[in-house]
């Protein structure tokens, strides 16, 4: 499907279809993280930006890249994020960007995924500036 046919398709469907296409391992693991991304919070705004599935709330979370061989999971302020159990391994070197790659056979811890999802989340909420009221 052309980028044209695709803008009035929501966000979440083309996500959805997305997984689909994909037809394998990749398509399950991005799958399975999208459910632990939307457990995480129930704020998440699944979004559909640069042709990859975006998570936001209050801000960009993270996006949902797939490669040849692996699920690149980058949290667009990961740099800024306590992450006390390691589970960023990519893109470590940035001043802001933190990602997970997964690769076929490995299982990124769930909680401590989702507690991930929810610092990044808080670190949104906390830079949030208030909207200013009309005069």
């Amino acid at each position: 499907m052309n980028e044209a046919a695709t803008l009035d398709v929501p966000a979440s469907e083309r996500i959805s279809r997305k997984i689909a296409d994909l037809g394998d391992w990749r398509g399950e693991m991005l799958a399975r993280m999208r459910a632990l991304i939307l457990e995480a919070d129930p704020g998440i705004v699944e979004e559909w930006k640069w042709d990859v599935p975006v998570w936001s709330c209050e801000g960009i979370v993270c996006t949902g890249e797939t490669y040849k061989g692996w699920v690149k999971l980058t949290f667009a302020k990961g740099a800024k994020v306590d992450d006390p159990t390691g589970i960023f391994n990519a893109s470590l070197e940035g001043n802001l960007r933190r990602a997970i790659d997964i690769r076929q056979g490995e299982l990124p811890d769930a909680e401590q995924f989702k507690a991930l999802v929810r610092a990044a989340i808080a670190l949104n909420r906390a830079g949030a500036k208030p909207k200013r009221k009309k005069l």
